[in-house]
């Protein structure tokens, strides 16, 4: 069976991802499932930031880092430190997050 087939007749999106990254555990998938997560973060830093209000350079100035930092972090272009992830959101857009580890 073809690999567009295959996704065609696939049941879920679970299935879909199998065929097109391989199974969990697996470095094409793994190098996936990262780059999703950056790109969930980042969409989600953007998002909070314009229901704030903030410009990323107000956001940058309350969390004592710099606009272009903020910029890179909502454009996924550098990783970040937990620490870091959690002054942004709660110090700087007044969110609490959660860290759940599966």
């Amino acid at each position: 069976m073809k690999k567009n087939e295959a996704i065609r007749n696939a049941k879920n999106f679970d299935e879909i991802l199998d065929i097109q990254y391989g199974k969990i555990g697996t470095k094409k998938r793994d190098e996936f499932e990262g780059k999703a997560q950056y790109f969930i973060i980042s969409e989600t830093l953007k998002d909070a930031r314009h229901e704030a209000n903030l410009t990323q350079e107000q956001l940058a100035d309350k969390v004592g880092t710099k606009k272009s930092y903020i910029s890179r972090l909502e454009n996924g272009k550098c990783d970040i430190q937990l620490s870091t992830l959690y002054r942004i959101f709660e110090d700087g857009l007044g969110r609490r997050i959660s860290l759940l580890i599966g």
